[in-house]
């Protein structure tokens, strides 16, 4: 009998679910609509690949970053399970034979964008697929009260009706109580359940330092703490500029933004996976989708523009359990900037169609067309042709995508990929005529299985190696077979791209919804000024902070923030600290007490006092507790 115990070790080689993980696929299995709250780190896809391996058909999986698309389909293959990804930059013909390899039963998982799912192509063959779950990733987008909103979302409730008997799985790290209500609306949930996994870090120490010299401090840090680290920087240039300082005073560090070469991204990646240098200065484009456990600290130099953001990313250091940092470095300034950037978010409207117009005239984007193509995008050439403002540009563009009308895609990689045209017995004919080329055809067919039948990942370096010939001499040779019809023939690539998801439309007609943008914007500051509270406040446990901003009222203090190191440190130098500690290891020297039983029977101040005596005692291991909220000291101690 298949259980998802048994589907969890037999594919991903576990003995145990993580918290919540089993609760979560027994919903799904029950046919429930539902809805998963896990910080970064908790383990999101194993409670929707569990349960559709446990079931005959296929999972649609929707995601909006392509790089976890493509890396999930990667690591589904490791495990000998056949997953197809869709997304902007394939051509039409490649995503024909994969919708037919779907249709088919070929592949269990189908990882689509968001703005595939009302594509004709996609819908028709969607109606003929035997599917067993949609799960929805990353869900608080589809939320106009999120951190990351995607008009596109809104879609996924469209392609129920097709399959309304299937459950909805949706998933999300960073959810307030707003956005999960709304997260379920949206998705017209019914008979639906929500499973929500604490926000708490317990081993993450969170620190928050007004630091007029960031740099020195962040030497310091890196210098301190042993293990890996990331820094976040918000800009491209400081990137290379901090990361130059570290390695200036001795500490091995790399840089890593979007607009670095692939080759380059994928060197410096697998560097830092390796340890083989321990800290990476990167903007938000670096940690997505990487599952590295051993990073002992998060540094950010530039205060983020949401709780949600800096949770997410801050919650990638320590997903081993053991103590780790994250540690913010900030100066009046940047909080400054954090609102003015947080109006110049929504440029006006004449900015916005100016930004259009220019955009389709510079791609040759006539009126009328256009719809679903692709187009490389260069910013910094663009703005220079027009004479505009990054920033404003990029805000504008934005804008334009929150509105539906095309689609932003930062430089990810699309490898090489082919399949054949010809079928075996034209192939062998051909073969005969052209022995030339029969090296490089047997080498494909040797290499790579299935490549008759759909796109396959090619490798030109690894062909050249093993055909003993140049690189630059199998692409050439792999031109010529398409230029032939022999295979369909796609070169690699990894610069940006814009898609436009309508035809192009006149300057009259480009609608901007002004109330939506400014609910957006209002959101927007929102957004900002939680976040700036959460640096300057300086009384609350910073993770209670984090907790109650995502609705989880009765978090206690962590006892390892800096908010909380410093209470510790005022409560020692109490002059009835001292007295109040020694009576408590004295009462709980042999004998279990119950923690009420240690408190004062009046004056509250003094109750207070004993209850954070109590709570620093156990914090630091001078006290265990049981079951029974009883205490008693512990052997090291006595």
């Amino acid at each position: 009998m298949i259980t998802a115990n048994s589907v969890l070790k037999e594919y991903f080689r576990y003995d145990v679910f993580r918290p919540l993980q089993e609760d979560i696929i027994n919903s799904v299995l029950e046919g429930r609509d539902t809805l998963a709250l896990m910080p970064t780190g908790g383990g999101k896809s194993v409670c929707f690949q569990v349960p559709a391996l446990m079931r005959d058909g296929i999972c649609l999986v929707v995601s909006p970053l392509v790089a976890l698309m493509k890396d999930q389909v990667t690591q589904l293959k490791k495990h000998n399970i056949k997953a197809a990804a869709l997304f902007s930059g394939m051509s039409y013909h490649e995503m024909d034979i994969a919708l037919d390899n779907c249709v088919y039963g070929y592949y269990k998982f189908l990882y689509v964008s968001p703005e595939r799912l009302k594509t004709e192509i996609f819908i028709e063959r969607f109606k003929k697929m035997k599917v067993n779950l949609i799960a929805v990733d990353e869900a608080h987008c589809i939320s106009q009260w999120g951190y990351d909103f995607r008009p596109s979302y809104r879609e996924i409730v469209e392609v129920r009706k097709w399959h309304p008997e299937v459950p909805v799985l949706a998933l999300t790290a960073s959810a307030n109580n707003l956005v999960q209500k709304d997260i379920i609306e949206q998705l017209k949930f019914k008979k639906s359940k929500t499973f929500k996994k604490s926000f708490i870090r317990d081993n993450l120490s969170f620190i928050v330092r007004r630091e007029d010299a960031k740099y020195p401090k962040l030497l310091e840090i890196t210098q301190k703490l042993k293990g890996s680290g990331i820094v976040y920087v918000r800009n491209r240039n400081k990137t290379k500029e901090v990361a130059a300082y570290l390695i200036k005073n001795g500490i091995s560090a790399d840089f890593y933004h979007a607009g670095l070469k692939l080759a380059d991204r994928n060197r410096k990646q697998e560097d830092w996976m390796k340890n083989t240098i321990k800290v990476m200065v990167c903007t938000n484009a670096f940690g997505m989708g990487i599952d590295k456990s051993d990073v002992r600290f998060v540094v950010h130099l530039d205060v983020p523009e949401s709780i949600e953001a800096y949770y997410q990313e801050a919650g990638r250091a320590g997903r081993d359990g053991k103590l780790s940092y994250a540690a913010l470095l900030y100066v009046q300034s940047d909080l400054d900037n954090l609102r003015v950037q947080a109006e110049q978010k929504f440029p006006a409207i004449p900015m916005v169609k100016k930004v259009y117009n220019a955009l389709c005239n510079h791609l040759g984007v006539a009126l009328e067309s256009g719809k679903m193509m692709t187009y490389e995008f260069d910013i910094v050439y663009f703005c220079n042709q027009f004479g505009l403002e990054a920033l404003e540009v990029l805000n504008s563009l934005k804008i334009l995508e929150q509105h539906g009308y095309l689609q932003l895609s930062d430089g990810f990689l699309i490898s090489s990929r082919a399949v054949f045209s010809m079928n075996k017995s034209d192939l062998y004919r051909y073969e005969v005529a052209h022995s030339d080329l029969v090296p490089i055809l047997k080498m494909l067919l040797r290499s790579y299985g299935g490549i008759m039948e759909h796109y396959t990942k090619i490798s030109e370096s690894l062909l050249a190696s093993r055909l003993n010939i140049t690189e630059a001499a199998v692409k050439k040779q792999l031109q010529f077979l398409q230029r032939h019809k022999v295979l369909t023939y796609v070169p690699a690539s990894d610069k940006p791209s814009i898609t436009f998801l309508m035809e192009r439309m006149h300057e009259n007609n480009l609608y901007i919804d002004v109330k939506f943008m400014n609910l957006r914007k209002k959101t927007t500051k929102e957004q900002v000024a939680s976040m700036i509270h959460f640096v300057e406040q300086d009384k609350e446990c910073r993770q209670k902070v984090i907790c109650n901003y995502f609705g989880e009222e009765d978090a206690e203090d962590c006892g390892k923030c800096d908010m909380c190191l410093e209470k510790k440190r005022k409560l020692q130098q109490q002059a009835d600290f001292k007295e109040a500690k020694m009576y408590i290891a004295e009462r709980t020297k042999d004998n279990w007490v119950h923690a009420d039983d240690l408190l004062p029977k009046n004056a509250h101040f003094a109750r207070q006092l004993y209850k954070d005596v109590i709570r620093f005692m156990l914090d630091e291991k001078i006290l265990i507790s049981n079951e029974k909220n009883e205490l008693k000291c512990s052997k090291t101690n006595k």
